[in-house]
């Protein structure tokens, strides 16, 4: 039962039952479920203010102030009379005399500076942003790191906002560190928790630890709902030891974050360049006027007409929309105007999205149309991208440029078209093109590509 706690802080109702008989033990720590600060209450777990919820009464105390913290409720109910139970992380790992990495891959110059300035961040402890191009290879950046710490016997965990990167990155560490188990946790898994050394979650995942990590790295921090969740980023702090390194890695950090590089007050790790040495495609925006009328219609402008081009060249493609409710009212319309052609449409409450981005990739369709669901965490071997309405709110400085990030990954097939389809020009559009230029300009100061 120990090992179910260590390092966690967790609800007696999300403990497994058969172990409420040990919760009495000396060594299980009972804890508050909120903390009082600055006279207000705040939720143990995520560190919201907690109201009363009034005219309720309290079916644990009888209180009719108790209340209860909202911002967490879908994890379990924490009120003011509610207990955590913890076990403070005891490290129950070997120390290693040997490397436990099987990965035999070759890291280029710039990732392997990467990776020692990752080691280096974990012996000293310290907090680093690893800023890299989509398509750089970070993953292969933290191996390293990731063996000098199990070596070390210190704990690891590595999380993302998006389940689907984590059931990506679960098998890819499990295939580097064959001998050492990996923990892999995303909401409705949570009974199958065990205690390992390498563990792998979503970012609400971490509202159950407490100091248990020695390294946690935080993958895709721009990502929804990580960038703008001030109860995320608490997570995170809650997560890892007093004295522990905290590794961020993101294509795309915010304005706040690279502004904090740039004064100094954020340790980074710059790559501009992917792997294969080729530029990153630049966008290009195109004025397009009343888009959204014109396709519905069916009506020929120079969106339909540069999709009409591709079809004709044999070119796959993405098309990102902004929202799932015009995704499926173009459809039809689609089929319609493109009656040979094979495209299937991808939203995140799709049921059959993985599957469809599988045909995608294996080169059954002729293009795929999105919502920005698959603006990260897919890859395409030799495809063009379209971004209509890329003026609409959703689309984010970050979003496009991880949109763009889509074109050109693949060493065989570096190139590819990217064009942002706008009625109004948008600061996020601009930003996106001059972050793009501004790495591929860097990129070649350092040498690191390769433009013949």
């Amino acid at each position: 039962m120990m090992d179910y706690l260590y390092g966690r802080a967790l609800l007696k109702q999300e403990i497994p039952e058969k172990y409420w008989p040990e919760l009495a033990q000396a060594d299980v720590k009972t804890l508050s479920g909120v903390i009082e600060q600055g006279g207000k209450w705040l939720c143990r777990r995520c560190q919201s203010v907690v109201k009363p919820i009034e005219p309720n009464y309290c079916l644990t105390c009888g209180e009719a102030a108790c209340g209860y913290c909202t911002q967490c409720l879908q994890m379990g109910k924490v009120k003011r009379c509610s207990t955590f139970y913890h076990v403070p992380e005891p490290n129950k790992f070997p120390l290693l005399s040997c490397s436990q990495l099987a990965w035999q891959g070759t890291l280029s110059e710039q990732q392997a500076t990467a990776a020692q300035d990752i080691i280096e961040t974990i012996q000293q402890r310290q907090t680093r942003l690893l800023w890299a191009v989509a398509g750089a290879g970070k993953t292969e950046m933290l191996f390293k790191g990731i063996d000098y710490a199990l070596q070390q016997g210190l704990r690891i965990g590595l999380a993302s906002p998006r389940v689907d990167v984590c059931l990506e990155l679960a098998p890819r560490l499990q295939s580097a560190f064959p001998d050492q188990p990996v923990a892999l946790l995303y909401g409705g898994v949570e009974e199958s928790y065990q205690y390992r050394q390498l563990t792998i979650a979503t970012t609400h995942q971490l509202f159950r630890f407490q100091e248990a990590f020695d390294v946690l790295i935080i993958d895709e921090i721009d990502a929804f709902p990580y960038h703008n969740d001030r109860a995320l980023q608490t997570a995170t702090q809650k997560a890892r030891k007093p004295e522990s390194a905290l590794i961020y890695l993101s294509a795309t950090p915010d304005q706040t974050m690279q502004r904090q590089v740039k004064r100094g007050e954020l340790l980074a790790t710059i790559l501009p360049a992917r792997y294969h040495a080729h530029p990153l495609p630049v966008p290009v925006g195109k004025r397009c006027g009343n888009w959204e009328t014109a396709l519905l219609n069916g009506t020929t402008n120079i969106i339909l007409r540069r999709m009409t081009e591709l079809l004709n060249q044999n070119r796959c493609f993405l098309v990102f929309v902004p929202n799932i409710q015009w995704v499926l009212k173009w459809e039809q319309q689609l089929l319609e105007t493109f009656p040979e052609a094979m495209f299937e449409v991808v939203y995140s409450s799709d049921p059959e999205r993985k599957e469809k981005v599988l045909k995608m990739r294996e080169g059954k369709l002729d293009f795929l149309i999105s919502t920005t669901i698959l603006e990260r965490g897919v890859t395409f071997k030799n495809i063009d991208v379209l971004v209509v309405g890329s003026d609409d709110r959703i689309f984010t400085e970050s979003s496009l440029v991880q949109i763009a990030g889509r074109a050109g990954r693949s060493p065989q097939f570096p190139t590819g078209d990217v064009i942002y389809y706008y009625t109004q020009w948008t600061k996020a559009m601009k930003r996106a093109i001059k972050q793009i230029k501004t790495m591929n300009q860097l990129a070649r100061k350092r040498g690191l590509i390769n433009d013949d």
